[in-house]
């Protein structure tokens, strides 16, 4: 039987994933995947691709080019979920902001360097004409948790994450809500690492075909709405509002997006350079 590690945040998104395994569909096909949940996100995950401790990773568009031009040795080979992630922007609820402005030039809780939090505080920032060298200030928290007790303490002002993911800690009165900010692109993708789709090319394209047909039907599953709420702790109408603005995909992300992405983060100073659409994907 075939060993495979994949990594993931441990969030609604990737509801499907457990459901396969429960199901045991990979080990029908002689393939033990081992699933590893990712709470410090995508930086978190792009380290793991690289030092080999996960195949494939299930992570955010924009984290994951960014590190493959900067050498990870790992390529695209399908979006995820097509839609947008909607990202809140909170601060702690005894905070004095209360608005977006209110924050400009204060410091933003991240996950680590090259996160999604770290990357979409400057899309926010461009998005809000910020000065982007003044008024971008980081601490480095870990995770969600730590996002928690750095806001709480004052460490940092304010923390951006998937606006569902966080809706509990706001309904608790732990944290407060002053703005929202999608992502410009498809959220997540599957990337893999290049010695993996080099020796299993067959192995992936088995476990993608299977997470593909319960993506296509994730959304007619009976109470899957339940599910999601009981499993992950959130409100039936959160969830139902979150599951009628997200679809999946399950095709290779096209060129003309990949360059968008591109073009964003190069004109933010994130990535150095821009590089061809063949050296971020890989065609199954």
């Amino acid at each position: 039987m075939k060993k495979v590690n994949i990594g993931g945040v441990p969030e609604h998104f990737n509801l499907a994933w457990y459901l396969t395994l429960k199901n045991g569909e990979y080990k029908a096909e002689d393939i033990n995947l081992r699933w590893h949940d990712y709470y410090g996100g995508t930086g978190d995950m792009c380290k793991g691709l690289r030092n080999g401790d996960i195949d494939i990773a299930v992570i955010l568009t924009e984290g994951i080019i960014k590190d493959i031009i900067a050498g990870n040795p790992s390529k695209i080979v399908q979006t995820f979920v097509e839609t947008p992630l909607i990202w809140g922007i909170h601060v702690a609820e005894h905070s004095k902001f209360k608005t977006t402005e209110d924050i400009r030039g204060t410091k933003a809780a991240i996950s680590r360097y090259g996160s999604g939090s770290h990357l979409m505080a400057y899309i926010n920032a461009k998005k809000n004409d910020w000065n982007l060298d003044q008024d971008l200030n980081f601490e480095v928290i870990k995770n969600l948790d730590g996002a928690v007790e750095g806001l709480t303490n004052g460490d940092a002002d304010y923390f951006m994450w998937e606006k569902f993911t966080t809706k509990p800690l706001v309904d608790d009165g732990i944290f407060r809500r002053i703005g929202e900010c999608p992502s410009p692109w498809p959220c997540f993708v599957i990337a893999v690492r290049d010695e993996f789709i080099e020796n299993n090319e067959d192995h992936l394209k088995t476990i993608l075909d299977i997470i593909n047909q319960t993506t296509q039907e994730f959304k007619s599953i009976p109470s899957i709405d339940r599910t999601i709420a009981n499993r992950y702790e959130q409100e039936l109408e959160d969830v139902q509002e979150w599951l009628s603005l997200t679809e999946w995909s399950q095709e290779l992300i096209d060129q003309k997006t990949l360059n968008n992405v591109q073009d964003q983060l190069f004109n933010l100073d994130i990535i150095p350079k821009k590089v061809g659409y063949s050296e971020l994907i890989h065609k199954l």
